[in-house]
């Protein structure tokens, strides 16, 4: 039986969560889908300048797998660039940052930022 997935740690859902090529003509090409926890990775290593040893401790998994993640998204990027195809975000092994972390290593959550300290219900905690 193969070991569970671990859920990854994310700051925050995405604020936009499909894109679609500009000269897209309504027709229906199946869009490439990453996920979540595949956004986190690509937005604190190639936006926030983390390393993967850093995306991995902030996401609190191992850096290898850190690393898996971090390639599946690019290349999932990458097919939708080169091809043209639609992109959205979703799903994906997950739990949201509940702000109750003293540091939580994106350079301050919105709910850091904002000074709002919820307590994630328990259905919250993993996606």
């Amino acid at each position: 039986m193969p070991r569970p997935k671990k859920c990854r740690k994310v700051c925050c859902l995405p604020r936009v969560s499909e894109f679609v090529p500009a000269e897209d003509a309504g027709d229906a090409r199946e869009a490439v889908i990453i996920t979540v926890d595949e956004y986190e990775a690509v937005r604190l290593i190639d936006h926030e300048g983390f390393s993967q040893e850093q995306c991995s401790g902030y996401m609190k998994i191992a850096r290898t797998t850190a690393q898996q993640i971090y390639d599946s998204a690019r290349r999932k990027l990458a097919r939708a660039l080169v091809e043209g195809l639609p992109l959205k975000i979703e799903g994906g092994e997950y739990r949201l940052c509940d702000g109750t972390e003293e540091f939580c290593g994106c350079g301050g959550c919105r709910r850091h930022r904002c000074g709002c300290m919820r307590q994630a219900a328990p259905e919250e905690n993993c996606r």
